[in-house]
């Protein structure tokens, strides 16, 4: 399946939905809080709206209209609560699935969202197990082994990711794919919000570690063939995963006990 990710704003997705679209791409990967803005202190739960909102309604809608699965981030909310959440709808508009980001990143998260509860979150899409982060969760191998573990093959990491921090994007994310024999695609901003200056750098990047394909630090749609094939033969060639020995280091991913 070839996938899109697109690095820019909410109101040229229209436009990258069409050109992926055109592509041959099965889907487009969008960034963190795409529809709202990130750092957007109150406005985040003034704007925010519930899994089958308005956002939702609209972005199922441009899916069915170009026949293409997108993952968007958006601020959820349940109740009285607010989540960083990515959504996952199909080419039809369906939505497949809905994480809610498990890490939170200092007072910028913490300030406006509850932790999700759920690490590992998945859907199948055009013959592959998708499996859902955000940004900052994808600094956690615990979290990215789990996906992997669970039968992960395509890890969809929305992100707002900001200058200084460029080795997350050029360094960990590669790293991630490879230690945990994945696809990643990771999707960052590249605008300026208040004080943040964000650093795009969003890639698709193969279980080889590999990047297929990366952006700059400018509005970008890249686009990669994503093969079930060319993981198994990585895996099979790569035995990180086949070869963990769990028993000896439990009780060091678990932490001492009370």
């Amino acid at each position: 399946m070839i996938i899109a990710v697109h690095q820019g704003p909410y109101d040229e997705l229209p436009d990258a939905v069409a050109e992926a679209s055109a592509r041959g791409a099965g889907l487009v990967v969008t960034a963190e809080m795409i529809t709202t803005g990130y750092a957007i202190g109150a406005a985040t739960h003034e704007r925010a709206e519930p899994s089958d909102g308005p956002f939702a309604r609209e972005i199922g809608a441009l899916a069915a209209k170009h026949g293409v699965a997108i993952a968007y981030g958006y601020p959820e909310r349940d109740g009285g609560r607010v989540y960083n959440s990515v959504q996952l709808v199909d080419a039809g508009g369906a939505r497949l699935a809905n994480y809610r980001k498990t890490h939170l990143f200092g007072d910028l998260d913490r300030a406006w969202f509850t932790p999700g509860a759920e690490a590992v979150v998945q859907a199948d899409l055009g013959g592959l197990r998708v499996g859902l982060l955000i940004c900052y969760d994808v600094e956690f191998p615990e979290l990215v082994r789990a996906h992997a573990l669970a039968g992960t093959q395509l890890l969809l990491v929305p992100t707002a990711l900001m200058r200084p921090y460029e080795l997350v994007a050029e360094t960990l994310v590669p790293a991630r794919a490879y230690e945990s024999q994945l696809y990643v695609a990771y999707a960052n901003r590249c605008d300026s919000e208040g004080e943040l200056t964000y650093c795009g750098l969003s890639s698709i990047v193969a279980p080889t570690g590999t990047v297929l394909a990366k952006a700059g630090d400018g509005p970008a749609l890249i686009s990669a063939d994503v093969d079930a094939g060319a993981l198994e033969a990585s895996r099979a060639e790569n035995t990180h995963l086949a070869d963990r020995r769990p028993e000896l280091y439990r009780s060091l991913t678990e932490g001492p006990s009370a």
